[in-house]
């Protein structure tokens, strides 16, 4: 498992002022905090899911005073994004207190269009079990569009299904980069259906129906070796036309 990597949901984007936004907080994000040279960082959490939250607690720049950080995540009809992080980031799993931190704003975000910088940011819900948004980052024509963990074929017969009520497709459609869910093969996701996640076959479906200019495969099962993510890329491939597919691996760098 050396080559795939096996830490969990973090991907940095920098704009085209070398301003930096992260998308989730999985303990990818540490190696990402080690990183000198931003005065602010935002952070988009599409859930708030462990995998996907586990490394906000190590990120450096939480605790320097120098920094601005921003947390945005996916509004409740409970409680606020803070007081939902809080249950984590508090005794007894974590010694330090979400009121300890030095420099921190927290947003509750709803599905919708809003702006960091200058990147223009639509969110929306997808299938994917509590609430869980999408996001496509658009600037200076690019786009990228991210879901990390994400369904749609649940609950279709012959999936895809219409357009219009295919889930996420509003936000990956001719995206640049689709980076997007490919945990299970064909084999293993008949006996997980409703867990949240994507089979290989409907990831192709899906792609063709986005037609995306790369397709980079993420969220991997972490019991998957490098030989098993071989030979499922191999199998996705195959079920591609006209998109480039690229492996998500840690440390991945691309130019959009």
């Amino acid at each position: 498992m050396m080559r795939f990597g096996g830490d969990t949901s973090a991907v940095e984007v920098v704009d085209s002022m070398g301003r930096a936004l992260i998308l989730d907080a999985g303990s990818g994000i540490r190696a990402i905090g080690a990183m000198p040279g931003h005065d602010r960082v935002d952070i988009l959490l599409s859930h708030l899911h462990m995998d996907h939250v586990q490394g906000l607690p190590f990120f450096a720049p939480l605790l320097d005073p120098g920094k601005e950080v921003h947390i945005w995540g996916p509004i409740s009809t409970t409680e606020r994004l803070r007081q939902r992080l809080s249950r984590y980031m508090s005794p007894p799993l974590f010694p330090i207190y979400v009121r300890d931190l030095p420099n921190v704003s927290f947003h509750d975000v709803a599905p919708g269009e809003f702006e960091i910088g200058n990147i223009q940011i639509f969110a929306d819900l997808i299938c994917h079990p509590g609430s869980t948004l999408g996001y496509r980052l658009n600037e200076a024509g690019s786009s990228l569009t991210y879901m990390p963990d994400h369904e749609p074929a649940l609950g279709v017969e012959n999936f895809p299904g219409e357009r219009t009520w295919t889930s996420g497709l509003a936000l990956a459609d001719r995206s640049d980069v689709l980076i997007h869910d490919a945990q299970y093969t064909d084999e293993e996701y008949p006996g997980r259906v409703g867990w949240g996640h994507s089979s290989t076959t409907d990831l192709a479906r899906f792609a063709e129906l986005a037609a995306p200019g790369k397709l980079v495969t993420f969220h991997h099962d972490p019991a998957h070796t490098d030989a098993m993510l071989d030979d499922q890329h191999e199998r996705l491939g195959s079920n591609l036309t006209g998109i480039e597919m690229v492996p998500g691996t840690v440390g991945l760098a691309l130019d959009i």
